[in-house]
């Protein structure tokens, strides 16, 4: 079986994370985001992944080589040269994807964080017959989607409304479809959408159905939707594989620890916080509802909450970074310095507080 990833564009929501690597390859929960997905997939028997990406395809391939050999699967990219929707690289990549044996392929955004129920999404597209299977998920305010009109029942697609302003339905795409090979032929060489264009057609002829997506689901393409994905994803490993969770005196909550990380004495870790590899964390230190990535230093009785700290970063003592606050990578936080939703741009040294939300060049 196949699969076919979106990758997309430049990650410029993610910024100042995504001017150090391509953001499918951004950690989340200690591993790349890409990754999730690539796992999820593979465990359903996948086993040729396309990248559909249209910047830096060589950063993306030589560090998911390594993953190749271990998962056991072919990771390819289909380069696009100029942006091509989310239906165009369908068309471009359609020699990948087509091998004649008429079995369905996946199609994920890759921003999506979710438990990926995969398997239960090939039953459901077997069961019902049709040409495309998409997952839909259930949010509180549908009047900033596109809402997914459909029947409860069958769970065949009706219409798709953009953005309504009176209530149709709270259901809305959640960026993971399972087509059959011939949707490719309603895909033409162009920039072009699949939700707008593609989707709609195939509703029309009757086509296309919905599976409701259990668990959570996050888009985790900009910080505050990445803090708030972390403590769903660690919220459903409590659930699904508790023994992956960090546990101890010092640790509060659902916290996800690498085991190459040093904590020191009398912290408070906890809770939604993952910490990669090689981290330092110093004495005393309080952390909350945070990301720090590999090789950070964070040093005695600071404290970081609700921030992404970026690879290879430092926070000095008594240092206290709060409020979406977000390091690229390599950045330097001086002892005693408060940051409230500083964006601070790689390499730079902080020397001064950042009192109000602002980007540091």
């Amino acid at each position: 079986m196949k699969a076919l990833i979106l990758v997309g564009g430049f990650g410029t929501r993610l910024r100042p994370l995504t001017l150090s690597f391509p953001k499918p390859l951004v950690d989340f929960a200690n591993k790349p985001m890409i990754l999730h997905q690539i796992e999820a997939l593979k465990a359903v028997g996948v086993d040729e992944v396309v990248l559909a990406i249209n910047y830096q395809p060589e950063v993306m391939l030589n560090f998911l080589k390594d993953f190749e050999a271990k998962l056991e699967i072919k990771i390819t990219c289909s380069q696009e040269t100029e942006p091509m929707g989310t239906a165009g690289p369908l068309a471009l990549a359609r020699d990948k994807l087509v091998d004649g044996s008429g079995e369905p392929f996946f199609v994920l955004n890759s921003d999506v964080i979710s438990e990926y129920p995969l398997r239960e999404m090939i039953e459901f597209h077997k069961g019902h017959g049709g040409e495309a299977s998409i997952m839909v998920t259930k949010v509180d305010e549908p009047s900033k989607y596109g809402v997914v009109v459909m029947d409860e029942a069958t769970g065949k697609v009706e219409k798709f409304v953009e953005k309504p302003k009176l209530f149709v339905g709270n259901k809305i795409n959640a960026g993971i479809y399972l087509l059959n090979p011939s949707v490719l032929d309603k895909i033409e060489l162009r920039p072009t959408s699949i939700e707008k264009e593609t989707f709609p057609k195939i509703a029309a002829a009757q086509g296309l159905y919905a599976m409701v997506l259990p668990g959570f689901w996050m888009d985790i393409g900009q910080p505050r939707d990445y803090i708030t994905g972390l403590r769903l994803y660690l919220d459903s490993l409590r659930k699904k594989s508790p023994a992956k969770l960090t546990t101890g005196a010092h640790i509060v909550g659902n916290v996800l620890v690498d085991e190459t990380a040093k904590i020191g004495e009398g912290c408070l870790i906890g809770p939604d916080v993952a910490i990669g590899p090689g981290c330092v964390v110093e004495s005393g230190v309080r952390l909350s509802r945070c990301t720090v990535m590999r090789g950070v230093r964070i040093k005695k009785h600071a404290c970081v909450s609700s921030s992404i700290i970026g690879w290879h970063s430092t926070v000095g003592q008594w240092a206290r970074i709060e409020n979406m606050t977000i390091l690229g990578e390599d950045v330097h936080v001086g002892d005693e310095i408060y940051t409230n939703g500083g964006v601070v741009l790689p390499h730079k040294e902080i020397k001064s507080n950042i009192l109000k939300p602002e980007i540091v060049m």
